[in-house]
């Protein structure tokens, strides 16, 4: 199972695999839309040729095995989001729901008593389509991901009628409610 996880790479990543399974190379990115720097767990040797990455392990351990694969997925959402960015789109169902961007700060209407107003974290732009849908976009997978968890937390989409906030492909599995026997 381990070796089969280890053998999948994502297609838009600009990751090729080596001769062996512990040397992986990334490309730098033709036009970076922003600088990147991460504080990566030692890896046991890197090498930067040709603006290329590599990173070798020495011994062949489970631990070892795990932060390679985690350098390696860290250092590819890095390539990634300086060349292309992550996406995360919400969307909002229920009657009143609505969102608003207004400079750097987000405003959130979901049905409490008082809208709710968030600080965009610094790298990620913020966009609102017809009122009920948010596109947050950014560098950072983590960030992007992470401020898209928050407003969903605010208000979870519930299984009787569906209402919340939702991510975009997310599906939320309905109950039946209380109905006669």
């Amino acid at each position: 199972m381990l070796s089969s996880a280890r053998s999948f790479f994502s297609p838009r990543s600009e990751i090729s695999r080596r001769k062996k399974a512990s040397d992986f190379s990334f490309a730098h990115p033709p036009e970076p839309h922003q600088h990147q720097t991460k504080n990566l767990p030692p890896p046991k040797k890197k090498q930067l040729e040709d603006g290329t990455l590599r990173v070798y392990k020495k011994v062949e351990t489970r631990a070892a095995n795990a932060t390679h694969g985690l350098v390696r997925a860290l250092a590819s959402n890095m390539v990634v989001g300086t060349s292309t960015g992550f996406t995360k789109t919400l969307t909002m169902i229920g009657v009143g729901y609505r969102s608003s961007v207004a400079g750097n700060k987000l405003t959130l209407n979901l049905g409490f008593s008082h809208p709710i107003e968030m600080d965009v974290p610094k790298g990620l732009e913020v966009k609102v389509d017809k009122t009920t849908t948010i596109h947050i976009t950014g560098a950072d997978k983590a960030v992007v991901g992470q401020f898209a968890a928050d407003i969903r937390k605010l208000r979870p989409p519930e299984p009787y009628k569906g209402k919340g906030v939702r991510y975009e492909d997310e599906f939320v599995r309905r109950k039946e409610g209380k109905r006669g026997k």
